[in-house]
């Protein structure tokens, strides 16, 4: 890289945020380069090849929402995402020392001994109950009012364990359920809101690429005109007349870089960092951002192994249950090929905010602890040596009830930064759709403040 060099924009972070900003910035007509410290695209979308399985130490699977939709279709690659075996329909959670299907059916939902008939009934007067007052509202707030306590303990709980690894006591309801807090707000109903929307749709199910998500970000990187800087981090970030001023570390030295736009596409803690000189009070509101830690265990076993039959996408435990396995999903099950023949894929996860000190654990105590869940769970026998412990400190973000309009707060100070933008997925939820589209959106925020020349 030269001592100086101009660009017309310059995104820092090569996960799927920063790569989505990048092509919309490049599809504009802007000359881009996007920065990374890691050794490969991706961010946290990373694919793994070890004795014939194919594993993930990150996500496994995408919600092809509207937005990201859209960005794949307009880049042709509308074939990069291959939906996830039918198998993928049973859901499981281990409740009272078994695993008992999750309902994806209103017929599912009349017949499910996860709730009682009392807790049915309750969902389905959800229309006759009155607005709430508008006031921020915890995920189990929100849907224990709309919904029914049972719902809001014995379903949506265990599910934020999967997505968030995080307490839906804590979790903001604006935040993680932005569609239904709006549904609310336009007609006084969950369910008739939901069932009025209307707009561009996404792709159903659950979604991953042939290989995995690594290979899918390569394939993003690959596109770029100029291919990301991996290697080199962005160490510093200032306004310097009507152009960024972009200082960059690399192992070759040094250097300085002018770009007209800049999107920062790190996890909030380091885009704190950057805009510290900025606007210190941003700088604090993203550092105060929560994280969850995480442990993920891709293990291989054969069925002959297990008590209970490997069948569906996988399931969860509440936090009911003191278990320390957050939940185990089926990928083999999920996306064949993920595991030599004779053979299944688990993705096990452990830790999160109801067992944050297992990241900071030893191998073989961590080994201890799923060893014995997973006999209780699934009935594992002389469980085999994990494929890889794969630890991250800093995992999931934590948005509380403060989030959504602490986000938007940020969004106005930085207006008076043009050329600025947030992407990541603390901007506007964890999934991989939604740290996609926070990429398109920061794109749109920085072309929109300062026109190409």
């Amino acid at each position: 890289m030269p001592p100086e060099i101009t660009v017309d924009a310059l995104v820092a972070g090569a996960g799927i945020s920063g790569l989505a900003a990048a092509h919309e910035l490049q599809a504009a007509g802007c000359e881009v380069l996007v920065i990374d410290p890691s050794d490969r695209p991706g961010g946290v979308m990373r694919t793994e090849h070890r004795g014939g399985y194919i594993f993930e130490s990150g996500p496994n699977t995408a919600q092809v929402k509207a937005p990201m939709r859209a960005f794949l279709e307009r880049r042709h690659l509308e074939d990069a995402l291959r939906p996830a075996s039918p198998a993928s329909r049973k859901r499981w959670l281990f409740r009272d020392g078994a695993l008992q299907p999750v309902p994806s059916s209103v017929l599912g939902f009349l017949r499910t001994p996860l709730l009682s008939t009392r807790a049915k009934l309750s969902v389905l007067a959800e229309p006759l109950r009155s607005r709430g007052k508008g006031e921020p509202e915890s995920v189990r707030e929100f849907t224990a009012r709309r919904l029914g306590p049972e719902v809001a303990d014995r379903l949506v709980g265990p599910f934020l364990t999967g997505v968030y690894a995080g307490d839906e006591n804590e979790l903001g309801a604006e935040a993680v359920f932005p569609s239904l807090v709006e549904a609310e707000r336009r007609s006084g109903s969950v369910l008739l809101g939901s069932l009025g929307q209307r707009g561009p749709k996404g792709l159903p199910g659950s979604r991953s690429s042939e290989d995995g998500f690594g290979p899918f970000a390569r394939r993003l990187a690959e596109a770029l005109h100029e291919p990301p800087a991996m290697g080199s981090r962005v160490a510093g970030l200032y306004r310097d007349g009507d152009r960024w001023h972009v200082d960059v570390a690399s192992p070759s030295g040094d250097s300085a870089i002018k770009a007209q736009r800049v999107v920062v596409a790190t996890p909030s803690f380091d885009a704190a960092q950057l805009v510290l000189g900025i606007d210190g009070e941003v700088a604090a509101a993203l550092e105060a951002i929560p994280y969850a830690p995480m442990v993920v265990a891709p293990l291989g076993v054969e069925p002959a192994q297990v008590r209970t039959p490997i069948d569906g996408f996988g399931f969860l435990v509440p936090r009911t249950e003191d278990l320390g396995l957050l939940g185990c999903l089926y990928m083999s099950q999920l996306f064949p090929g993920r595991a030599p023949a004779g053979h299944e894929l688990l993705h096990c996860m452990l830790g999160g905010v109801r067992w944050p000190e297992a990241v900071e654990l030893p191998d073989d105590t961590l080994a201890e602890t799923l060893a014995r869940d997973l006999e209780t769970t699934l009935g594992l026998r002389d469980m085999p040596e994990p494929l890889a412990w794969v630890r991250w400190p800093r995992a999931v973000p934590q948005p509380d009830r403060h989030h959504a309009e602490r986000m938007r707060w940020i969004a106005s100070r930085l207006e008076a930064s043009p050329g600025l933008a947030l992407a990541g997925n603390y901007v506007a939820g964890v999934g991989v759709a939604d740290a996609l589209a926070s990429g398109v959106a920061a794109a749109e925020r920085v072309l929109a403040s300062v026109a190409i020349d």
